[in-house]
C-alpha cells in the first residue's frame, strides 16, 4: 500500500537514521524515506537480519546501509550515531523506532519483576534519550527532525503490560521536553503513538487483543505498517517544519484523543 505521501520525494537530500530498522516497522519506515528520496542508515541488534534487510532494499534500487545498535549500551548508541553519520555525510533525520515490545506482556504489575522492568526502561526510554542525545549536535547544524515512536497504550491504559505501557508515557512525556530544549535550534520533535500493528513483534500477541482493536476502530480492520508511514515521512519532511513537541495517534481512531 503506497500513499502519496511516501510516493511524493519530499526527502530528497534527507540523510535518516532509523533504529530497530532490520524488520517490522522500522523496515517499512526505511522503505518509505528512502521511496522519498533520503539516504538511509537502519541500526539494529540483529545484525544478521539487519544486514539482509539493508541488501533487501538496496536490491530496489534503494539507499540503505545498515550500522549495528544495541540500545542498552551507551557506547553502541554513541558508535552507531558517529557511524551512521559518517556513512551518510551528517544527519538530517531520526526515527527512535527500536525497543522491546515482545515477550514481556500477559503479566499484572504485581507478577511484573524487576529484571523485566529495568530492562524495558533501559532500552525503550534511555535508549531514545541517548540517540537523541548523541544525534543532536548533528541534528542542530541541519534544523534536523525527531520522531519518536510511542504507542497508543499509554493512551488508553492497556493492562498487564505495564513496564512497555509506561515507557511508551515516558517517551510522550520525553518528546515534549526535548521538543523545549531543541527548539532553538530549529530542531523538531514529535511523537507516533501507533496502534498494535501486525508484524513480527505481535505474532505472539493473543487472537482475541488483535481482535479488541480491529472491532474497536472506526477504521475496522487490521493495521499494518504502512498505514504510519505516511506521517513518519510527513515529521522526516520540511512540511512539518513548523510542528514540534506534538502527539501524532495513527491507530484508525481506536483512540481519539
Amino acid at each position: 500500500m503506497e500513499t502519496t505521501a511516501t510516493s511524493s520525494r519530499v526527502l530528497i537530500g534527507k540523510r535518516v537514521l532509523i533504529t530497530g530498522g532490520a524488520r517490522g516497522l522500522g523496515k517499512e519506515f526505511a522503505h518509505a524515506a528512502a521511496r522519498a528520496g533520503a539516504t538511509v542508515v537502519i541500526a539494529d541488534i540483529l545484525e544478521e537480519q539487519g544486514k539482509a534487510t539493508a541488501q533487501q532494499l538496496s536490491s530496489l534500487g534503494v539507499a540503505v546501509k545498515f550500522v549495528a545498535l544495541d540500545l542498552a549500551e551507551e557506547e553502541s548508541i554513541r558508535h552507531c550515531v558517529e557511524e551512521s553519520v559518517a556513512v551518510l555525510g551528517g544527519l538530517d533525520g531520526l526515527v527512535n523506532n527500536g525497543a522491546i515490545a515482545t515477550g514481556i506482556g500477559g503479566k499484572s504489575f504485581e507478577e511484573m519483576d524487576t529484571t523485566t522492568w529495568d530492562r524495558v526502561m533501559t532500552v525503550n526510554l534511555r535508549g531514545t534519550w541517548l540517540m537523541t542525545k548523541f544525534a543532536a549536535p548533528h541534528l542542530r547544524k541541519n534544523c534536523g527532525r525527531v520522531i519518536n515512536l510511542a504507542s497508543d497504550t499509554a493512551l488508553w491504559g492497556a493492562p498487564n503490560l505495564l513496564p512497555y505501557v509506561a515507557s511508551k508515557g515516558a517517551v510522550i512525556a520525553m518528546t515534549r521536553s526535548l521538543a523545549r530544549e531543541l527548539g532553538e535550534a530549529g530542531v523538531t520533535v514529535n511523537a507516533i503513538a501507533p496502534g498494535l500493528t501486525r508484524v513480527e513483534a505481535t505474532e505472539y500477541v493473543p487472537a482475541a487483543r488483535h481482535q479488541m482493536y480491529e472491532q474497536g476502530r472506526a477504521l475496522s480492520r487490521a493495521q499494518y505498517p504502512e498505514d504510519i508511514c505516511g506521517a513518519v515521512v510527513f515529521f522526516l519532511s520540511e512540511g512539518s517544519a513548523f510542528i514540534t513537541g506534538q502527539l501524532l495517534a495513527v491507530n484508525g481512531g481506536f483512540v481519539m484523543h
